[in-house]
Parts: C-alpha cells; structure tokens; sequence
C-alpha cells in the first residue's frame, strides 16, 4: 500500500493523547488475547487498554515507572500487570497469534518453515543482573538473541549474558522455536555461527540444517547480503522503542519482556494498517 494524503491522514498519530497510544484497530488486535474478569474476587476497575497504553509509552519512550504521566492508571497497577502478564508468558502468546496473522495477511503459511539468526550486544546498567563482556563488540552487557522469519518478524528470543559467543547461545534461542513453531527447521547466520560444534548441538535439539551466508572476498564496506539483512532490520524495527536503547532491566525475564512488547508495537501496527481485523 503506497502513502498517499488520504492514507497519511487515515494513520497519523499526532490525534491521539500520545502516539504510542493503541488505536481501535490496534486495540482490536491484542483484547481478545487478554485474560478474561477473574471469577472471584473484586471486581476488575483498571481499563486494561490504558494498561497496554502504559506499557506500550514506557516501551516507546524509555521513562521510568515513576515518571508515566497521571493520566494512566498508577504506576503500581501497571507494573503489577507487567509481572503478571510476564511470569504467564502472555507477551509471547500474543507475539505468536500476531506473527501468524501477519504472516497470512502476506499469503504465507501460518508457520515458518525457514529462520534467521543473529545476537545485539548492549550495554547494562548499574541495576545489576546478570552480564558479561563481549571482546568482539568491546561492550559490557548481555545479548539479544533473535530467530525471525524470511519477512523479518521475530518468531524465537533469548537474552545471555554478552560473553557468551554466537554459537554457544544459539542452541537455547533455538529451543525456545520448537514448541510454537514445529516446521522451522531451516536456519541462515552469519560466519559467527560456523563450525561443526554448533552443527552437533543442533542434531541434538532437533533436526536443524544451518546454512551459512558469508560475505564475498571482493566486498568493501557494507554489503547487503541475502537472508541476513531482514534480521538486522528487526533491530533497527526494535530500537525505535527507547527502552531497549540500554538493557536496563535487572532480570533477563524482564528484558524479553520489553523486546517483546517492542516487536508486538510492530506487529499490531502493520497488521491494523492493512485492515485486518
């Protein structure tokens, strides 16, 4: 679909309270993956749409919990949902639904058959946690570690700490793929993941092929290479959200937290520019 005056005015954000706020579409999208009133108990009072609104401006903005503005619900209240919703594994479940959906919308088969792997050093704070320093990158933090499909939507995550190299943390991100997506067998990566060492872990987990994409000896500089890039895209997809600018969080659930709201904020755009919902 090509920008046009009718579609830039159809998807401007600048109508809203804030721009990271859910539209209707949007909204459409991620309730019914929700959990539902709790049978016992209290009534719900907390509009779980401004919950998401809350957590999709701290992912947007990279504010700290105590600087949300007053108009969302309490700081507390959101930071409750967020553990919440983080120790049930819902972020994930929502990425999944959210992946198949856009991934049909592209007149593709629900599930991927093919992947990409690659790993993000960033840098950690002084609010501890695990980490490690990553010679290659000379950064101090943890890593990102990333499986997308061939359109680049991020269908398999793990953050290690960054001393831990390529080859060595790719078998536990690729085992997070297994359950959720059964046909993915089919892995591109970069020279970093060469060797027979990796090749061997993988037999061990599941009938994995790895294929490596290198560089041509005559290239200088940068050089878009085949599968590689759509993964390298997805990074720069997450770091429009200013959370991940740093890995500030102190638990590593936390951080696949946050790197899965950021690619849901992705998600739920796409699918609700095209109309499907």
């Amino acid at each position: 679909m090509g920008w046009t005056d009718f579609t830039r005015r159809q998807y401007a954000r600048r109508a809203r309270r804030y721009a990271s706020d859910l539209t209707d579409r949007e909204w459409g999208l991620i309730s019914p993956c929700l959990p539902g009133p709790r049978r016992l108990g209290r009534p719900r009072s907390t509009d779980l749409r401004e919950v998401v609104n809350a957590l999709l401006y701290i992912a947007t903005t990279g504010c700290q919990w105590r600087m949300m503005p007053k108009d969302f619900p309490p700081f507390t209240t959101v930071q409750s949902y967020f553990y919440e919703w983080r120790a049930t594994g819902l972020w994930g479940r929502i990425n999944h639904h959210l992946v198949m959906e856009a991934r049909e919308l592209e007149g593709r088969e629900a599930s991927p058959s093919a992947g990409v792997i690659d790993s993000q050093s960033v840098k950690t704070t002084e609010s501890g946690g695990i980490s490690g320093y990553d010679a290659g990158k000379k950064i101090k933090g943890r890593k990102r570690h990333i499986v997308v499909d061939t359109l680049g939507l991020m269908v398999g995550l793990r953050v290690h700490s960054a001393d831990i190299q390529d080859r060595d943390g790719a078998p536990a991100v690729l085992k997070t793929i297994l359950k959720r997506w059964p046909w993915l067998r089919h892995i591109f990566a970069d020279g970093g993941y060469a060797g027979p060492k990796l090749k061997g872990a993988l037999q061990k987990i599941a009938a994995f092929t790895l294929q490596i994409v290198k560089r041509t000896d005559k290239a200088k500089g940068f050089e878009v290479l085949p599968r590689r890039w759509v993964v390298e895209r997805t990074f720069a997809w997450l770091g429009r959200c200013r959370r991940l600018a740093k890995d500030w969080e102190k638990s590593i659930a936390s951080a696949e937290a946050w790197i899965t709201i950021a690619h849901i904020r992705v998600l739920t755009r796409r699918l609700a520019r095209y109309g499907y919902c």
